[in-house]
């Protein structure tokens, strides 16, 4: 083998530091070759003949190649149109290529063409080569079986019949651009792509409902653009838009990795006012701002894409998205789509995916939110994002039938229910942002309203400041005759309701009692037989309330040993003759209302009320004896 040297010539005795030129490079031309050129005589002679010296130079990226003028013109139409521009070296004229499509090494590629060497054609070059040639304009009007008629042929019957083939070229296309878009390489591909995926038997009749397809990973690895125009195309084959969703969800979950960190509720942080600050991604570095340009591309790109049918990606998923969207700030526009997108399967939810948190404005996903003002704007979560999912819900609701609308609305108002025990802990949350999300839902939509007393009793103890005004204006958000016995077992004995709430509560279980006595029939037998369904989902609330059921029974039995020792001191004293008249009347009454049965000492203005043996009303007695002692 000998070489057709294809940068500056250099003697042998020559051993001048090129570190400041730019790198050689050389073409090499078999042994056969320079036979046949030797013998070839006129026009001819100079296509390969090693003796004759470079005449042309091109630059491609930082390498110079010295080449031969006529092979390159002979068959490359824009090298020979170009005016040829002086080098400021003495190896004569060169040209700069700025910009060619697959850099030096496809070039080098394109030189072997034209000294009529060898090349091999594949899936990894085959994209470049082809734009190359249309940026040299390699045409058959200069040669028959020139690089642009080559190259077009092999792409059209060898890489497109091919899946893996035409996974390669697309990829490749990827910096290429704008060539591979203007000469349709990758819209090529992508129909490709869509055509032999439609064609799979999981996107049948057949397919499970979460079964990946095969080439979910495959066409997850594509840039977004890319995948955009994949997804364009499987759509318009007639895919099923459950494949598309779980297509889009694979795709998220490869490039979008703090989808899946979830808060769960506010339990973990302080709870100091003033100094309330938690972190949500702990670890991950900050993120530059090319990186987080590139995820809200991303995340837009998704939104935009997915199908409109409500089967295609879970209600979990979207809810995800929606925190990335608020994470990244995405367009407001997609925003609010995402949000209606949400309510549509509302049902669907589950409390922890609702927990967005807020973001400061232009965080573009940094971790910390700071809160150092007792203000509404400063809550830990995003509360106004869920209360406009609730609302464009409640809109839609309206447009359903009567009976469709009752389930539905009985799954969201537990949903929210227990949200509003989540939001609750949080101590920056005002009175008025909690009313307010709680009465959006109309009071017929709750057929019982044991999850609402909850979230009201954690908002109550987590705001042990609140005045009696406001705790009453609390209280009367709940409907006390929906109440379950274990709840009202609670609210009889709780110490942070008002004594009015009390009084409610256990004049409306007595009520319901006598006429069960009367009717022999419950009045409540339709909210009961819904109960009895819910028990179970309602057994983590119960035995909360339980649990603080037994810290009062433990304070009742403290109470009632200083009674003892008070009715001790009280017997000591009545011997004296000045405390006989006044004191004596005071400790019978406490005694009496402690032994006796009260059936109207709870309610002062009603004394003469007769007797009865409710256990109810006895559970009021605790409450007396506190504020004795």
């Amino acid at each position: 083998m000998k070489s057709l040297q294809v940068g500056q010539a250099q003697d042998s005795g020559s051993h001048t530091d090129r570190s400041d030129q730019l790198s050689d490079k050389s073409i090499v031309i078999p042994n056969k070759l320079i036979a046949i050129a030797d013998s070839f005589k006129g026009e001819h002679s100079w296509f390969i003949a090693p003796q004759i010296p470079t005449d042309f130079s091109i630059q491609v990226q930082e390498t110079t190649y010295n080449v031969h003028k006529y092979p390159l013109i002979s068959k490359c139409g824009y090298i020979g149109r170009l005016e040829i521009q002086p080098l400021i070296s003495n190896s004569g004229n060169a040209l700069k290529l700025e910009n060619f499509p697959g850099g030096s090494e496809t070039f080098e590629t394109i030189l072997k063409f034209c000294y009529g060497l060898p090349i091999d054609f594949s899936p990894d070059n085959i994209a470049a080569l082809r734009c190359a040639s249309e940026f040299l304009e390699m045409t058959e009007e200069l040669e028959d079986g020139n690089l642009i008629s080559k190259t077009e042929a092999f792409l059209t019957f060898v890489v497109l019949s091919s899946w893996k083939d035409t996974f390669t070229v697309l990829k490749s296309c990827e910096n290429l651009s704008p060539w591979a878009e203007n000469l349709q390489i990758v819209r090529r591909c992508c129909d490709s792509i869509a055509w032999k995926a439609s064609k799979d038997e999981l996107t049948g009749e057949d397919a499970a409902p979460n079964q990946e397809c095969w080439w979910f990973n495959d066409v997850a690895t594509f840039r977004i653009d890319h995948f955009m125009r994949i997804i364009s195309a499987i759509r318009a084959k007639g895919t099923k838009p459950e494949i598309v969703g779980r297509c889009i969800m694979q795709y998220a979950k490869r490039w979008l990795p703090g989808m899946d960190v979830e808060l769960e509720g506010l339990r973990g942080y302080g709870h100091e006012k003033y100094n309330l600050q938690f972190s949500i991604f702990s670890g991950v570095k900050k993120e530059s701002t090319v990186h987080s340009k590139e995820q809200k591309t991303i995340i837009e790109s998704l939104i935009s894409i997915i199908p409109p049918q409500q089967e295609a990606v879970s209600c979990k998923f979207m809810l995800q998205m929606l925190k990335m969207a608020m994470m990244y700030s995405v367009s407001p526009a997609l925003t609010t789509d995402l949000e209606k997108r949400v309510s549509m399967v509302l049902e669907d939810a589950e409390v922890n995916d609702l927990l967005i948190p807020r973001y400061q404005n232009g965080d573009q996903g940094k971790t910390v939110i700071s809160m150092t003002n007792s203000s509404e704007e400063c809550t830990m979560l995003d509360i106004d994002i869920v209360q406009r999912i609730v609302e464009y819900f409640l809109m839609h609701e309206q447009q359903q039938i009567q009976q469709q609308q009752k389930a539905r609305k009985f799954n969201i108002s537990r949903l929210l229910d227990n949200y509003l025990a989540e939001i609750a802990r949080d101590p920056n949350l005002s009175i008025t942002k909690f009313q307010v999300f709680a009465e959006l839902l109309p009071e017929n939509t709750r057929s019982y309203d044991d999850g609402l007393y909850r979230a009201i009793d954690i908002y109550l103890k987590t705001h042990p400041s609140l005045t009696e005004h406001d705790r009453k204006r609390l209280c009367k958000i709940m409907n006390c005759e929906k109440l379950s016995l274990d709840a009202c077992l609670h609210a009889a004995q709780n110490e942070r309701l008002p004594l009015r709430t009390v009084v409610q509560v256990l004049f409306s279980e007595q009520v319901k009692m006598r006429a069960a006595m009367q009717e022999k029939e419950p009045a409540q037998s339709g909210i009961q037989s819904e109960q009895e369904g819910d028990q179970t989902s309602a057994t983590m609330d119960i035995k909360a309330l339980k649990a603080e059921l037994e810290n009062v029974k433990s304070k009742m039995v403290e109470l009632q040993n200083d009674y003892f020792e008070l009715q001790q001191e009280y017997e000591k004293l009545s011997n004296k003759p000045k405390n006989s008249s006044g004191w004596s009347l005071n400790w019978r009454k406490i005694k009496n209302s402690l032994h006796t049965k009260p059936a109207g000492v709870e309610i002062g203005e009603r004394q003469d009320t007769p007797k009865s043996p409710n256990t109810f009303l006895r559970r009021v007695n605790p409450r007396r004896r506190l504020s004795m002692s």
